[in-house]
């Protein structure tokens, strides 16, 4: 059972990973036409994360292939009864991708591909949080754990609110990363910016908190009766107090590394609050839940997978702080774009 657990603690940090670091990138687009003012300041918007965003987006593959390998049947389950829902995430993040690539190369249809961005960036970053609202609620299973139900009942009250939750934090995020990495005016507007995504995300987590201890008593009475769950839950209140006076003190970087807590310190919590279960059954009999021990391929898998990780990781996390170390610094109009 110890592989198992080690496996889904190594996915959710996996997928708190994806969260940070292209949390900001979706953040970013979700803003762009928004934020910017000009073309000069849209061209900046777009080189603080030109140089990262694709390296980013490896979390996620990286999560997805562990979940394949490590949970075959949950990963079934997933790219089956969730189809529509992730080939839109999909053609988002492409959309994303492609606009990127063919702003500089296609300058006649500039403003479509920042049209393209912005929706790019806007589908993942809401149906993202939708699908984390589906994982707590639960899901219709049937005896042999396949999804039962329709797309449009994974577009449920509280997945929806789980999903404007997650946007409001992703936009607060990417706020938090562009007042970090920019000058003058856009910085200020950044800021500007973080503090009232910041305030709304507060405000809806406080009401999808509110949502769970009436509808999904079980999952908060998980996590209270685990001592990590009080840890992460401190964690949470701590980042938030400090974001807001990190804002307070215009202290960019504390704002947003604080930003980053709340984010990993949310979804160990989800990852406690569901625990044992992966994907928990909702209107079908408890026993159909996808559970880490029903689900998980062999301790011979699961140790070879372990071996890799264990050399591939390193040199993940060491390329990925070389790029940010390369790139760090803020950036003014005119001297970067992508």
């Amino acid at each position: 059972m110890a592989l198992q657990i080690t496996w889904f603690v190594l996915i959710a940090v996996l997928l708190a990973g994806y969260a940070v670091l292209d949390g900001f990138d979706l953040g970013i687009g979700v803003l762009y036409p928004f934020l910017a003012r000009d073309e000069a300041e849209r061209g900046v918007l777009r080189g603080i994360i030109g140089p990262v965003w694709d390296g980013n987006e490896v979390w996620l593959i990286t999560g997805a292939g562990a979940l394949f390998a490590a949970f075959p049947p949950v990963y079934a389950m997933a790219f089956s009864g969730f189809y529509l829902a992730i080939m839109l995430v999909l053609f988002g993040l492409i959309m994303r991708a492609v606009s990127l690539e063919f702003h500089h190369r296609d300058e006649k249809r500039a403003r479509l591909w920042d049209t393209l961005f912005f929706v790019g960036s806007l589908l993942p970053a809401l149906l993202f949080g939708v699908a984390v609202g589906n994982v707590v609620r639960g899901v219709p299973l049937d005896a042999a754990g396949d999804y039962t139900g329709t797309f449009w009942q994974l577009l449920n009250p509280f997945s929806l609110l789980i999903g404007v939750t997650g946007l409001s934090m992703l936009v607060s995020h990417g706020a938090a990363w562009a007042a970090a990495k920019t000058q003058g005016a856009l910085r200020a507007r950044a800021r500007q910016t973080q503090a009232r995504s910041h305030l709304l995300f507060i405000v809806l987590l406080v009401g999808s908190t509110i949502y769970v201890a009436i509808d999904l008593s079980e999952r908060l009475e998980n996590v209270l009766s685990n001592p990590l769950g009080w840890l992460l839950i401190a964690v949470l209140l701590a980042s938030l107090a400090f974001a807001r006076l990190a804002l307070r003190r215009a202290r960019d970087l504390p704002a947003f590394i604080c930003s980053a807590l709340s984010i990993v310190s949310l979804i160990g919590i989800v990852a406690v609050g569901n625990y044992p279960a992966i994907v928990p059954a909702r209107g079908s009999a408890p026993q159909t839940a996808l559970t880490i021990e029903g689900t998980a391929s062999s301790d011979l898998t699961l140790t070879a997978m372990l071996v890799v990780t264990c050399i591939g990781m390193p040199l993940v996390l060491a390329y990925t702080i070389f790029v940010y170390r390369t790139f760090r610094g803020r950036v003014q109009a005119g001297s970067i774009d992508y």
